[in-house]
């Protein structure tokens, strides 16, 4: 049997990935900070705490050899110098990277949305070829395209697939966008406002579609570089209704033609000028990969996880890292009230 690591494996992607390994054969080691087991893992996949920062835990953990290290935190030059000193006891590898490192053909990236006309414009879905920032240790896409440049270098000394994610949902996310609507919804706010005329597109992966692009990597190596997301992409205004329909309430729809007209009004952590979709034809050429599931099938499952959450703690207890990516502004219903009683 092949022996699988998993780093980062109580995350939201580690979890899924663990399952998908475990269940297509692998003798998995799940490894995370606090060696939490996931509910739905076979009982055969064996829990390690791991401190992601400690070199010799690591290596003490790798031993003689795995076949196959995952590795859901690696962010810095660092964590790859980590896995490229251990390259020789690892058969091979899948890193999980972002789509936060692509770019526009003017040099526009998610690390320029705060200039002015700062935010990119991508003539398509993106692919893997298309530009990228450049390497460094400034900003969350430079560290990660700095790690995959330093991966795919080893070529077959360690074959590694990057998996260039999306906008990432499912259960145990730390920054669910869902939750935009699912606690409005809950707070009984039936009216809301969206900019863009609410049609911004920024590409959801489901969890269970990464997952299955990691097993499927996993069985096939290689020094190569896959995006990750999901086959449908709705608006945001279609996201809102969807959720709507799933939580029995009704919702009044404000658009706004441009961005929004006040901070924090009408801006939701979808809010793109413009689209922002992933091609994922490199998979399924190379990997013969065929997604798990769409977002509107997985979106219920969510839904249910976070109106649950929600019940349970303050989202700002619940979800700090929430706060910490778009802040308490998201709720802002004082401002949007004023907002909407001077239209009115």
């Amino acid at each position: 049997m092949k022996t699988a690591l998993v780093i980062g494996a109580a995350g939201q992607i580690g979890r899924a990935s663990v399952r998908a390994l475990a269940e297509d054969g692998w003798e998995v080691t799940a490894a995370s900070l606090g060696g939490r087991r996931d509910a739905g893992w076979p009982d055969e996949v064996r829990t390690v705490r791991l401190d992601r920062e400690d070199d010799a835990a690591l290596a003490a953990l790798v031993g003689d050899g795995v076949d196959l290290v995952v590795d859901m935190v690696a962010f810095t030059r660092a964590h790859g110098q980590q896995l490229t000193k251990l390259a020789d006891r690892m058969g091979s590898a899948v890193v999980i990277s972002s789509g936060a490192v692509y770019e526009d053909e003017q040099g526009r990236s998610f690390d320029t949305q705060g200039e002015p006309d700062g935010w990119p414009r991508y003539p398509g879905p993106v692919t893997e070829t298309h530009r990228t920032v450049g390497p460094g240790d400034t900003t969350y896409g430079t560290r990660k395209i700095q790690l995959e440049q330093d991966l795919l270098a080893l070529g077959e000394t360690l074959p590694t697939t990057l998996v260039r994610a999306s906008a990432v949902h499912g259960r145990y996310c730390r920054t669910p966008r869902e939750l935009y609507f699912v606690k409005r919804n809950l707070d009984g706010r039936r009216t809301r406002v969206l900019a863009y005329n609410g049609e911004s597109r920024f590409n959801p992966a489901s969890v269970a579609n990464l997952a299955e692009l990691v097993r499927l990597a996993a069985a096939r190596p290689g020094s190569r570089v896959l995006n990750g997301a999901d086959p449908d992409c709705p608006t945001v205004a279609e996201i809102g209704t969807m959720i709507d329909a799933l939580m029995g309430v009704e919702t009044e729809t404000v658009l706004v033609d441009g961005p929004p007209p006040v901070p924090t009004v009408g801006d939701t952590p979808w809010s793109l000028p413009y689209p922002f979709l992933f091609d994922m034809s490199a998979a399924e050429r190379e990997l013969g990969y065929k997604p798990v599931t769409t977002y509107a099938d997985a979106l219920p499952e969510t839904v249910e996880w976070l109106a649950g959450r929600l019940r349970e703690e303050d989202w700002v207890d619940g979800f700090p890292k929430m706060v910490a990516s778009y802040t308490t502004g998201l709720f802002d219903y004082a401002a949007e009230d004023a907002w909407l009683a001077a239209q009115r």
